[in-house]
This record gives structure tokens, C-alpha cells and sequence, in this order.
């Protein structure tokens, strides 16, 4: 009994046989064009790609030049007191810190208040934060608190009780107060008059 191989190579010698070169070539060329055909068909529609960043999985070289900076920022400044309307290494509050941040290691230039710096850029939702993002906290009835997103969880921002620190959005206390989050715009924004209340 032939095997499936010894078989199939059978009938292709009986066609070789019964068939003129002609008709063999057409064959040929008819199976070589259906397989061709398979190959270049149309490809399955592809998923829309997500729009949302997720809170860095696997940093981009972008998002890792950030993130050093943002940490290089905070070895440069941990431990400066807060002071309400400060903009100096002897007391600074939260806004002015975002904007020495960004002018110091990204020369853009970010309004001086959290009402204006709300107002900017492209609104995220918390499981799109990437590094660089504005967070920011209602933390009284008419008090705003704001910081910067660095990774996993993790903000650069001026407390009222321990100056510039690195704090955690899952922290019971700012995880109770988070409000909302913006992506400032690539290109440097005019700073705005002061004018806001701002709180650590």
C-alpha cells in the first residue's frame, strides 16, 4: 500500500504523462497563482490602536529621559521647605515648583498657578498618566494642590509639611483628594499673572 507522499507523487508522473508541456505550464501556473493569492489577500482588519498611555509598562527612551530628569529635579530640590507663593530654595510651593521643573530640565515655561496650569494641555484619565503629566488635588474647599507624575504611582511635589517630596497617587490621603490630570503641550506656554491660591 503507498503512503500519502508516494501516492501524490504518482499521480503527479500519471498527469506528467497525460498531459502536453502546455497544459502542464498552465497548471502550473494556475496553482502558483492561487497560492500567491493566499498570501496577498487581504489581511484581517487590525484592532484600533489604544489611545490611552498606561502608567509606564514598558518605557519608551522618551518616557525613560523623563523620568530621569524628574527624579534628577527632585535630588536637586528634596527637602526645600513649602512656603505659600515661595519660588526659592528657601520655601516653595507647589505650582512654582512645576514650573522651575519644567523650565529647568525641559525649557518650557508653565503658568505660575494651579488655576491657570489646570487649564492647559489635554486632560488624562488616571490609568493613562505618563511621566511629566500634572496631577492634581482638591484638598480643601477652596484650596488646589499639583504635582507631577513620574511613574508608577509615584509624584513630584512641594507638601505643605515635608517641602519637595516624592509621594504615592495611591496614598490614602491624595487618592482621596486626586481631582484630575493634564499633558502639557510640547511647546513652551506664556506664563500667566499670579493670582491663585495655592496649597501644599
Amino acid at each position: 500500500m503507498l503512503s500519502t507522499d508516494e501516492t501524490v507523487a504518482a499521480a503527479a508522473t500519471r498527469t506528467q504523462a497525460s498531459c502536453p508541456l502546455w497544459r502542464r505550464s498552465t497548471l502550473a501556473f494556475g496553482l502558483a497563482a492561487l497560492l500567491l493569492q493566499g498570501c496577498a489577500g487581504t489581511a484581517p482588519p487590525k484592532t484600533q490602536a489604544l489611545t490611552a498611555r498606561p502608567a509606564i509598562t514598558s518605557p519608551s527612551s522618551d518616557n525613560f529621559s523623563v523620568i530621569r530628569r524628574l527624579y534628577a529635579q527632585h535630588a536637586s530640590w528634596r527637602g526645600t521647605p513649602y512656603r505659600l507663593g515661595g519660588e526659592s530654595r528657601s520655601g516653595i510651593d507647589c505650582s512654582a515648583l512645576i514650573q522651575q521643573t519644567f523650565r529647568d530640565q525641559f525649557d518650557l515655561e508653565l503658568p505660575r498657578t494651579t488655576e491657570d496650569l489646570v487649564k492647559i494641555g489635554a486632560p488624562v484619565s488616571l490609568e493613562e498618566l505618563s511621566p511629566g503629566d500634572l496631577v492634581f488635588f482638591r484638598t480643601g474647599r477652596r484650596t488646589r494642590h499639583a504635582g507631577i507624575y513620574i511613574e508608577d504611582g509615584r509624584f513630584l511635589h512641594a507638601s505643605s509639611r515635608k517641602g519637595v517630596i516624592i509621594s504615592r497617587l495611591d496614598n490614602p490621603y491624595w487618592s482621596r483628594h486626586y481631582w484630575t490630570a493634564r499633558r502639557p503641550e510640547t511647546t513652551p506656554i506664556s506664563a500667566t499673572a499670579r493670582g491663585s491660591r495655592d496649597q501644599g
